[in-house]
């Protein structure tokens, strides 16, 4: 049993939501106290282990019970936290939907969960949800140029400065993503009940 200094309901909320409370939640303990973060966004297993790592915080890890994700973080000394930052390449909702018309030589790699993904995505898009791009890079080549998005631009973001990291020079975040995505979009065919 992991002991816990404070828990976070964060059961019910979509990305970017268990993240921003994460973040205030965080900032309001002591250094060394254990926050558990209850979430039922299965995105949640990606934003907030890698939101952890890139400010500094520590993921001690993840229990999954009943379709709800118990994550674990312990906050680090002042001098352990590193400032957040934002992907510096950006692209507007309105600007991605006239590079579609127009054409050209470039990816949409939505990094949302499969489901995300089968009810509304850009036509043509490449699907690999953010915790499992790490393990799937050799897909991408490094000359290609992506146009990443997710639901609100959040994951999208770390997915654009994890690209960069490991030497992928075109990579674009499109904010705020497809919770307002106006664009042409294309769906799975779902089967209908009686």
């Amino acid at each position: 049993m992991i002991q816990t200094n404070r828990t976070l309901d964060c059961e019910g909320l979509a990305c970017p939501m268990p993240v921003v409370r994460t973040k205030k939640a965080i900032d309001e303990m002591n250094a060394g106290e254990v926050l558990e973060v209850r979430a039922t966004d299965k995105g949640s297993v990606a934003d907030l282990q890698s939101w952890a790592n890139r400010i500094g915080h520590q993921y001690i890890g993840l229990k999954e019970e009943g379709g709800i994700f118990h994550h674990f973080l312990r906050k680090s000394a002042e001098n352990e936290i590193k400032l957040e930052t934002r992907h510096p390449n950006i692209i507007s909702n309105e600007e991605l939907n006239r590079k579609l018309a127009v054409g050209g030589n470039f990816k949409v790699l939505d990094v949302r969960e499969p489901a995300e993904y089968s009810f509304n995505r850009i036509p043509g898009a490449m699907s690999i949800p953010m915790g499992e791009l790490e393990g799937k890079l050799d897909l991408l080549s490094k000359d290609e140029e992506y146009l990443v998005v997710c639901r609100t631009g959040t994951r999208s973001d770390v997915a654009c400065q994890l690209l960069s990291a490991r030497g992928y020079s075109k990579v674009t975040n499109v904010v705020p993503g497809m919770s307002v995505w106006e664009g042409p979009v294309e769906r799975d065919e779902q089967p209908t009940g009686r």
